[in-house]
């Protein structure tokens, strides 16, 4: 597995183990089995989004602390310059890049997102997480999947969604996807 995901496991296991939370507690905030919290914990497969952020809310963490290791400082403004974001490609599919984390105690998290395509057959991924979401596609074509529906989104449009329900996108055309997505 690559090594950001690793890094990323051996943050989210050393935040449970300086607050000193249960296995089994951290399972529960992530509505994971201890079997598969653990798996997590290993690095040994993809972390989502949507787990990292239920983490940050329940322990009013930040959830780039996660993501990327750093604490953010800045608390009037923080300015992230074009190509210049914070990013962490989870898989080769994905590749995240955050827009506000030098900025303390954010409201939400902008992300600039982009996917590449899979094979045709390859099933979409679902997540769930607490709060919204917001969506516009920059580059590109995105179907999202979202609850029981299929939306295609182009270029220019946008979605804001409820995010408990289970959402995950694909890039069409064969081409990347690039969109702005803020975790609300």
């Amino acid at each position: 597995m690559n090594e950001q995901i690793k890094q990323i496991a051996d943050r989210l296991k050393g935040l449970r183990e300086d607050l000193e939370v249960s296995v089994a507690e951290m399972a529960e905030v992530c509505g994971l089995s201890t079997d598969n919290y653990l798996v997590l914990e290993s690095g040994t497969v993809d972390i989502s989004v949507s787990v990292l952020h239920c983490v940050a809310r329940a322990y009013n963490i930040e959830l780039t602390a996660l993501l990327f290791g750093d604490e953010p400082r800045m608390s009037t403004y923080f300015v992230t310059r074009k190509g210049n974001g914070t990013a962490v490609e989870r898989t080769k599919a994905y590749k995240y890049q955050s827009l506000a984390a030098g900025f303390a105690g954010r409201n939400a998290e902008p992300f600039l997102v982009t996917v590449h395509p899979k094979p045709e057959n390859e099933e979409i991924f679902l997540n769930t997480h607490s709060g919204q979401e917001f969506n516009l596609v920059l580059e590109g074509r995105m179907q999202l999947r979202f609850h029981t529906k299929d939306i295609i989104l182009n270029e220019g449009d946008s979605i804001y969604f409820n995010a408990v329900y289970p959402h995950g996108m694909a890039a069409l055309d064969g081409r990347p996807v690039r969109f702005l997505a803020v975790i609300i």
